[in-house]
Order: C-alpha cells, then sequence, then structure tokens
C-alpha cells in the first residue's frame, strides 16, 4: 500500500484531534470552497476545474480499509509522540473503523460542486461538502485539506484562460481572420511546463487545466490523466518535432546551419520547431532561415502539402528579441507577406515564430502590444510556458477557502457558522447552507437581504443580509438556507463513496467564444 493511497494520511495534523472539538451533540458539519478574490489586478472570475481528479483518485469506492487504519495509527501515535514515548490517544481509531464497519469503508459525505469548466465571479461558492451520517460530523473537514488541493487546476485553468483572453484580443485588434489550427487562438499558448513543476501529480493536473483552454501541450501526462480521470477518448493536446539546444549545438559552431537544414530535410512536412539562439538568433534568422535555406522553407508548402517553420528565440528580452525578428523575417520573407485588414504586416503561412522565454500572463500582451504598435500582425507568433503557467502560482493567487457553514445538533438545531476577523474583513466567511443560483432568479427582496459585511469594530459580526451578489450581477451566493435547491447550479457529484456526476464523456467540446472547454455534455 502506497502512503499516498492511504486516505487517513491525506490531511493536515491537527485535523486529527478536530473530532474531540466540536460542540457536544454535533451531527454534522457543513462546510464550502470559495476563491475570495485574486491578487492579480482585474482578474475577477475563476475557470472552476479540477475536482473530478480527486473525488476519482482518492475518494471513490471503498478508501477506508483494516491495513489502512492499522498504519495511521501507528503513523500518528508516533507522530503526536515526544520522540521516545508514543501517543495513541489523539486519534480516531473508532471514528475510522465506524466508517469500514457500517459504510464499508465508504466515506460517508456529500458533495456538491459547480460543473467543472464554468466561469463565475470569484466569492462564489464553487463547493460544498457535508457528512451524510451523524456518528460522522469530524469526517467533513478532515477532507479539507484535500479538496482545497483543487485550488491548484483551478488557478492554472484560470491563468491559462487569461492569457487566451489576451491573445485573443490582440489578434482581433491586429486583423487575423484565420481561425482554424494551427491557426486562430487554440494554439498560441503551449505548456512547456512538466519539468518546471513539483511533481508528476502537478504536471498531470496543471496540464489538464492549460487544456481546458488551449490545444497545444508538451506535457504528455495531461493527455493521459485526462484519459484516466476526465474519460477523454484520445489525446486532448497535440504537439509537434521540435529541436533543443543540444539538437542544435552537437554539431558544433560552424555545423548550425547544417543543424537546421537538417530539421528541414527530416520533416519536410507538417509543423517543425527549430530553436535558433543557440550562438545568434539575429543572423540565424536573416543568412540562415531568410538566406541559405529561404526556398526550402517556401517549398514545405505545395498543392498536396502543408509545412510550416516555427523559429524559437530563447533568451533576450522577449519584448525585444519578438519584436527585432519578426522585422528581420518580415524583411527576409517580403514578398510573400500580406497586409491585414487593420494594415498589420502577416508572414507567410509557412514561417511563424514562437517566444518560449520569460512568457506569463504580463510577457504575453505587452509583447501582442509592441506588435500592434510597430504594425505587426499577432497571428506572426506563438507562446509557450513553463514555469509561469503550471507553477508560478500558489494558493493565495485566488485566495482560496475551504470553510465551515453551519452545524447541526442532536436536537435538531442548525447552528449557523462564520469567521468575520477584525483585522482582515477580506476572509469573512459566509454563513449556513449555501445555493448558487442566477440573479434573475431572486426576484423578490428587500435591500436589507443582500449581505453587507460589518460596519466597524461595533458593527454586526457576521454582516448582514444573506444575498452574495457578484459584482457582474449575473450570480449570486444565497447563504443561511434561504435559497431555492431548484435552481442550484451546483450538482451533487459525490455521495457516500459513489462519484455521481461524470464529467469528460465522450469528449471534450472547445467553446471559441467563450475561451473554455465545456467537457463531455453541454454544461448547465
Amino acid at each position: 500500500m502506497s502512503w499516498m493511497d492511504n486516505i487517513l494520511l491525506l490531511s493536515d495534523s491537527y485535523k486529527v484531534s478536530h473530532w474531540r472539538q466540536y460542540p457536544p451533540g454535533t451531527q454534522y458539519v457543513y462546510s464550502y470552497f470559495e476563491s475570495r478574490g485574486c491578487e492579480r489586478e482585474g482578474w475577477e472570475e475563476v475557470c472552476f476545474f479540477g475536482l473530478q481528479y480527486f473525488l476519482k483518485r482518492y475518494l471513490c469506492g471503498k478508501v477506508v480499509t483494516r491495513e489502512k487504519i492499522d498504519a495511521a495509527a501507528k503513523m500518528y501515535a508516533q507522530h503526536f509522540g515526544d520522540g521516545q514515548n508514543e501517543n495513541p490517544d489523539l486519534f480516531y481509531r473508532e471514528g475510522w473503523e465506524y466508517i469500514l464497519e457500517k459504510h464499508g469503508g465508504k466515506l460517508p459525505v456529500k458533495i456538491k460542486a459547480l460543473p467543472e469548466g464554468t466561469v463565475v465571479p470569484t466569492k462564489t461558492v464553487l463547493i460544498t461538502v457535508v457528512n451524510t451520517d451523524p456518528a460522522c460530523f469530524w469526517l467533513t473537514n478532515f477532507l479539507e485539506t484535500l479538496l482545497v488541493q483543487v485550488w491548484y487546476p483551478m488557478t492554472v485553468c484560470t491563468n491559462s484562460r487569461y492569457q487566451k483572453m489576451s491573445i485573443q484580443q490582440y489578434l482581433e485588434e491586429t486583423g487575423c481572420e484565420d481561425w482554424a489550427p494551427p491557426g486562430g487562438t487554440s494554439y498560441k499558448l503551449h505548456d512547456f511546463g512538466f519539468r518546471g513543476v513539483s511533481s508528476v501529480e502537478s504536471a498531470a493536473l496543471g496540464g489538464m487545466g492549460h487544456l481546458v483552454n488551449f490545444m497545444g501541450s508538451d506535457t504528455v501526462i495531461a493527455l493521459s490523466a485526462a484519459q484516466e480521470y476526465y474519460s477523454a477518448k484520445k489525446a486532448v493536446g497535440f504537439s509537434i518535432p521540435a529541436s533543443e539546444h543540444s539538437t542544435i549545438t552537437s554539431w558544433g559552431v560552424d555545423g548550425e546551419l547544417d543543424a537546421m537544414r537538417n530539421m528541414l530535410d527530416q520533416y519536410p512536412t507538417g509543423l517543425v520547431a527549430c530553436v535558433s539562439d543557440s550562438f545568434d538568433v539575429f543572423k540565424a534568422c536573416r543568412e540562415y532561415w531568410g538566406g541559405e535555406l529561404k526556398d526550402k522553407i517556401k517549398g514545405r508548402i505545395s498543392e498536396t502539402s502543408f509545412g510550416q517553420l516555427v523559429v524559437r528565440p530563447d533568451s533576450g528580452d522577449p519584448e525585444e528579441t519578438c519584436v527585432a525578428i519578426m522585422k528581420i523575417l518580415l524583411e527576409c520573407f517580403e514578398d510573400d507577406v500580406t497586409v491585414t485588414k487593420t494594415g498589420h504586416k502577416l508572414l507567410p503561412p509557412y514561417i511563424r515564430v514562437i517566444q518560449g522565454d520569460g512568457v506569463d500572463y504580463e510577457s504575453i500582451p505587452k509583447i501582442l502590444k509592441r506588435f500592434k504598435e510597430e504594425g505587426i500582425a499577432a497571428a506572426n507568433i506563438g507562446f509557450g510556458s513553463g514555469g509561469a503557467l503550471l507553477q508560478k502560482v500558489n494558493r493565495d493567487t485566488f485566495k482560496v477557502a475551504f470553510k465551515c457553514a453551519e452545524i447541526t445538533l442532536e436536537s435538531g438545531e442548525a447552528r449557523e457558522v462564520f469567521k468575520d476577523p477584525l483585522t482582515d474583513d477580506g476572509k469573512a466567511s459566509k454563513k449556513g447552507r449555501l445555493t448558487l443560483q442566477k440573479a434573475s432568479d431572486i426576484v423578490s427582496y428587500s435591500p436589507e437581504d443582500v449581505y453587507k459585511p460589518r460596519q466597524g469594530p461595533d458593527g454586526e459580526k457576521g454582516g448582514t443580509g444573506f444575498l452574495h451578489f457578484t459584482p457582474d450581477g449575473k450570480f449570486v451566493t444565497v447563504a443561511s438556507g434561504r435559497g431555492d435547491p431548484e435552481k442550484d447550479l451546483l450538482v451533487d457529484v459525490f455521495a457516500d463513496g459513489q462519484l455521481l456526476k461524470a464529467l469528460g464523456k465522450p469528449h471534450w467540446v472547445y467553446k471559441t467564444l467563450t475561451f473554455k472547454w465545456h467537457i463531455a455534455e453541454e454544461l448547465t
């Protein structure tokens, strides 16, 4: 048994002691997950994605066994000891044995969630969790540690989406009209991130998050994960043959031209990318690609075949380097250069550029803005991003939190639970049972019903009102159990060890205009 497969160990240490800390008579603990905002200016939406992986990988089926209980009891006894003596009293062995005997090792919790692939404003409920057996009230928040990790694929997915939006903006503003692959937006940001993340699992999760928005990826493990955890019938990401510095520099300083010629000879049709900055990227573009090899590049397109060379600079200031080499290539291939409807120059389809160094959500619009100002069409360039795409994010990027909102006592009393720290009003949490509804569903309410945060140190703790409208006025999280379950946009996805709604069948359908994928069927 792998330690990664023991659900009893997949939580923070202090969670193990929490079964003793709830009010006497607690039977149900109800919690929710949301983004409380974003640290990046102007990012006011999230694309929810990644929960199904965690459900299928860690929570489905019989996940509690005698072997796992014994292993956890041993680990926690040592962990909470003093290095000399063990402390077996904190671990709730009886609770886990109850789940094994009463529920066959399946977790008695119910999870509702927003359909994956849906884009909603921040500060909107995304997931709710509640135990289904009153004896397992402690289980809801024991699962917090694992479920909060949804922050990662969700954040990568949203990070990718915002970059897609900026690319789309400049494609339109520079008059680009070819939206069919390999043109258009879907191949304009390629995932180079496998080597830059902290684990294989991160590569799979982050890589899938990127593929919600784009079709290009070198993170192969993400394709396998999409097939296993989202029922993709075939590869949902695509790539092309490409060189790295070792395959070019192994020809020697004097052999760079031959190395580049070899790339064109070895891959005479289709797309091929070649790193061009091993020694002098400007010389390579002017004298090699735009000189010695020019006719060979032009010959890649004929009546019966299509080929495209993608030139890759990989060093220097991204903005300055990209503009400089674009001007060189536009000059070298000027006989076939066209002009878009907005007057921006476009290279012939047999040659393009990909920038794969220093690429992130800030550098992409800077480069494309400069292109627009210099009269260069955005379609001339694609981007590759590694660590900045999959790793340069954290839980605070979207201020993700999982908070208890209600407990139910054996008397039947439902008690609202919330936090409202005086020192940080951004951490105020929502109260009671929650539904996410379209704002148009709330047809009658008073001004007092609209949530208002606490007004100063002496204001009402937890604020007033129960309607948490999104800034765009399209959605509302209805708190305090006042929502309409029939209009709840959250759907049942998991209950008592079983996945209730599997997303991903039969394929991933790309939605061009909304910059997202809807996975499987049309999500509502």
